[in-house]
């Protein structure tokens, strides 16, 4: 194991409960790049904006042009986690970074963290900035990929197409010991955070950054809730790509179970190809929970999907 992961208590590692929250450095990039996740980032140099939308300042960035793409960061992260991808995505496309309740550069307010609350700010900003005559394709990771599942449940009349990557769909789709770890995430492991580069980003960033133990608080309480979209997911109606790793932070059956609910994986898809299901699958070689979002397979995989206009609902 990497030397920056310490143990923090005799039951809790920081690398366990990084994996927890769905959110970890790698230790490839740490040694390559002298701030990774644009930890050297500055309130000074924010390129964004802020929108005041339900009832929370929520901080957004807007990259390249053409159809709109919102982009929502993993757990403890912001939107500069997804690096080069990012700018890979903004090439062909507007893509709105958004940094979610509590991360980045939205402060927190006074309300639960939730995918479904979270997913009622996305829906107002898509609504507040009239993109796509407000509508929009959504990508979205771990907790971004929450939110974007919910977005397209809550508010479907804002949502083209989603990617949603390496997100589980029920509690119980983790691996058993994230969740024993997802129990023990709480404030008191923030001072033992604050070498890493999640901290680094958030404390050149956030509005007040003194907020980190609230935020790993938070997080712990939210993770302890059980979950099952099955029911809602069947009922989703925008076009979706399920993107996972072959060695995620849950078997490569619970995505390929999402699939299913979501219409893939009845049929043959004939020689002409009219057999295929509206949604798709992809399976990522190599990847875990950890590296996917900033691998350069996942952009291109993405884009493949975007790019595609038979995915269109419009």
């Amino acid at each position: 194991m990497h030397s920056a992961f310490t143990p923090i208590s005799r039951s809790l590692s920081l690398a366990a409960m990084l994996a927890a929250v769905g959110v970890i450095s790698m230790a490839r990039d740490a040694q390559a790049q002298a701030n990774p996740w644009g930890a050297d980032a500055s309130k000074a140099k924010a390129p964004g904006r802020y929108a005041d939308v339900n009832g929370i300042k929520l901080y957004y960035e807007i990259h390249g042009s053409g159809r709109p793409l919102v982009l929502l960061h993993g757990g403890l992260g912001a939107g500069s986690m997804f690096g080069p991808n990012l700018t890979a995505l903004a090439k062909g496309r507007q893509v709105i970074g958004v940094d979610l309740q509590g991360h980045g550069r939205t402060a927190d307010i006074d309300r639960p963290l939730s995918v479904e609350f979270m997913a009622d700010d996305i829906a107002a900003l898509i609504k507040h900035l009239g993109i796509g005559g407000g509508r929009s394709d959504i990508l979205g990771y771990a907790l971004g990929g929450g939110v974007a599942l919910q977005t397209a449940i809550r508010h479907p009349e804002v949502v083209d197409r989603l990617v949603i990557v390496s997100t589980p769909f029920r509690r119980n789709g983790f691996y058993a010991d994230i969740l024993a770890q997802q129990g023990q995430v709480n404030a008191a492991a923030a001072e033992a955070m604050k070498p890493t580069p999640m901290y680094q980003l958030y404390s050149s960033i956030a509005p007040r950054p003194e907020d980190w133990p609230r935020l790993l608080s938070k997080i712990g309480e939210a993770m302890k809730k059980d979950f099952d979209f099955s029911k809602d997911i069947a009922g989703i109606k925008a076009t979706t790509l399920v993107v996972a790793g072959d060695a995620d932070i849950f078997p490569p059956a619970h995505a390929v179970e999402m699939f299913g609910l979501l219409g893939g994986g009845q049929r043959d898809g004939g020689w002409d190809g009219s057999g295929r299901p509206k949604s798709r699958l992809a399976i990522l070689p190599g990847l875990t929970h950890y590296t996917i979002f900033s691998d350069p397979a996942l952009a291109a995989t993405a884009i493949a999907f975007l790019d595609d206009p038979s995915t269109l609902s419009r």
